[in-house]
């Protein structure tokens, strides 16, 4: 008995411990995150002993335990607890009742009952540590129809088939995918253009970090630069808060759908993605990361949709399931590593000697890279920048800046740069929780398209989304290509601004100051966003059921397998 209830007072005040670390990095109580943290082992507890005082932590942990049992000792508790003598009826009673009460709470009671407040960090406060693990862990998705407000899935398409038209669109083909479409050329009188494209997704980079000053230093020096040289897009959202978010949003060019990422889902491999139009244009697709890519599940998934995998694979206990090639990314081409993979300074070298290898053969590439090192524990190798190694993130920030200028500097170098457009778009915002339901400041991010000589360098101010930035790019070359994406050329005349700011329950859509939130238990809630803060106004129907028809009709094309309609 004395072991069992040492043993309940370690798992209680290690989570208690372990909330408040989580509620350190995401402003939340236990949620999906903490779910997939059990899955991602050595990720996790590297990163854990990298990020925290561990033997501070554990010691403070194993103290209270043993002053709890102290007092247990001292005050008899035990003793009197097991001097007692109840009847038969009411050990029956007891079990009885703790019986109704588990069942109960199995089936009425859910996370979303301490969401009473408007307060979105009132709501997490309230919640319970451990049953928010285990509901996130029953909720990984979630149907929308018997979750949210929904309207006749055929006016559904209708609206978006509506919203999706432009000049260069043209719904002429019969698939089972009602939104499967043709985009013409932007200007059928002259030829494609066919550069190499290099792509970093940039984790945690917040267009707010474009603000900032150590020491009265930029601390995104590259990026500012960019801003004056590229087509920068200076109004872009996010579709989440997670890395995962970013991949299906710029892969798929979707709305994030309720519950988890496709990412992270089954059956998400064969889909129509961004590599099918490049493969179509003779490009070969790559996708590049410095950890191991079984995390987050992306190898299933870049490897399941046409991409060859460059990583550090440690060797995973469970498969992947990739159907193209996968490369190792050796010991002998890494100068620094943590718990999340190598440097962002190593994991371009190791880009740049692919893409030298893909010119020699003649064939264009497509090199989807990930970035690391903007995360805790905010290391890197020292002598790089003036922010010393592991001192927070606006060093981690500046770095990943000066990893992208030295990039880009190599790349210059190059045989094959003139003819290679670069794009940087960050995955989510460093900090995506706020006060509100959906934190809509929090989903703020920068990015670009450089060294596009067919275009001029230009600050686009319209509010676009991060779905927008391929089929942007796919226009700009003068493409004409089959699409059921979402995402929408952002110059073409006919182009009406909106935006996705979602979280795993919560479905936003932005259209200026106007956002409106698709919450479960089917209610809508529209707002306007003045002064960064969300106020309450009247629901729009048209609002509405545009909001609808976005993630209504996402949600059905992938849990149809239409999504992968060829």
């Amino acid at each position: 008995m004395y072991f069992i209830y040492t043993l309940y007072l370690v798992i209680i005040y290690f989570t208690f411990f372990a909330e408040v670390t989580f509620w350190d990095e995401f402003k939340s109580r236990f949620n999906f995150i903490a779910v997939d943290y059990l899955i991602y082992t050595y990720e996790v507890v590297k990163n854990i002993q990298e990020s925290y005082p561990l033997p501070l932590l554990i010691g403070g942990i194993v103290l209270i335990v043993g002053i709890t049992l102290f007092i247990t000792k001292k005050g008899y508790f035990f003793y009197n607890t097991f001097h007692t003598k109840p009847n038969t009826a009411q050990k029956i009673g007891v079990f009885i009742f703790n019986l109704f009460i588990a069942i109960v709470s199995l089936f009425f009671l859910n996370n979303d009952v301490s969401s009473t407040s408007e307060n979105r960090y009132n709501n997490e406060i309230s919640k319970a540590g451990i049953f928010s693990f285990f509901s996130a862990f029953r909720n990984n998705h979630l149907k929308f129809d018997d979750h949210y407000k929904s309207i006749p899935i055929e006016d559904a398409f209708a609206v978006m088939k509506n919203e999706l038209k432009d000049s260069k669109t043209i719904f002429n083909l019969q698939f089972k995918n009602p939104l499967r479409r043709t985009i013409l050329a932007t200007n059928p009188t002259q030829e494609e253009q066919k550069p190499n494209v290099i792509f970093v997704l940039m984790e945690s980079m917040s267009s707010s970090f474009m603000q900032e000053q150590y020491n009265g230093k930029s601390i995104t020096p590259t990026l500012n630069n960019l801003a004056d040289n590229s087509i920068y897009f200076s109004n872009m959202f996010a579709n989440g808060t997670r890395t995962v978010r970013g991949m299906e949003a710029v892969t798929l060019s979707i709305p994030p759908t309720p519950g988890n990422s496709i990412v992270k889902r089954v059956d998400n491999q064969n889909l129509y993605t961004i590599s099918n139009v490049f493969k179509e244009k003779g490009y070969h697709n790559m996708f590049f990361y410095g950890g191991d890519g079984y995390f987050d599940n992306m190898n299933a998934f870049y490897g399941g949709n046409g991409f060859d995998i460059y990583d550090r694979g440690r060797g995973s206990v469970l498969s992947d399931k990739i159907n193209t090639n996968r490369y190792n990314i050796d010991d002998d081409e890494v100068t620094f590593e943590n718990a999340w993979g190598i440097a962002d300074d190593d994991i371009y070298s190791k880009v740049l000697k692919v893409a030298d290898e893909k010119y020699k053969s003649k064939q264009p590439f497509f090199a989807f890279v990930m970035s690391t090192s903007n995360h805790k524990p905010y290391t890197y190798e020292n002598g790089k920048i003036d922010i010393p190694s592991g001192s927070g993130r606006p060093g981690a920030v500046k770095y990943a800046d000066y990893a992208i200028g030295d990039l880009i500097a190599k790349a210059k170098t190059k045989p094959w740069f003139s003819n290679t457009v670069f794009v940087f778009i960050a995955d989510h915002c460093a900090s995506s929780a706020g006060k509100d339901a959906i934190d809509v400041k929090n989903h703020h991010i920068p990015a670009f398209i450089y060294n596009l000589k067919s275009h001029v360098n230009e600050n686009v101010s319209k509010e676009v989304s991060q779905i927008d930035i391929f089929p942007t790019l796919f226009s700009l070359l003068n493409w004409k290509y089959t699409s059921q994406f979402y995402g929408k050329d952002i110059f073409d005349p006919q182009y009406q601004s909106r935006s996705f700011v979602g979280t795993y329950i919560k479905l936003g859509m932005k259209k200026g100051e106007d956002v409106s939130i698709l919450s479960d238990q089917k209610k809508i809630n529209q707002y306007k966003w003045i002064d960064k803060n969300l106020i309450d106004t009247k629901v729009d129907p048209i609002f509405e059921r545009s909001i609808i028809s976005n993630y209504q009709t996402a949600d059905y094309l992938f849990n149809n397998h239409l999504l992968n309609e060829k």
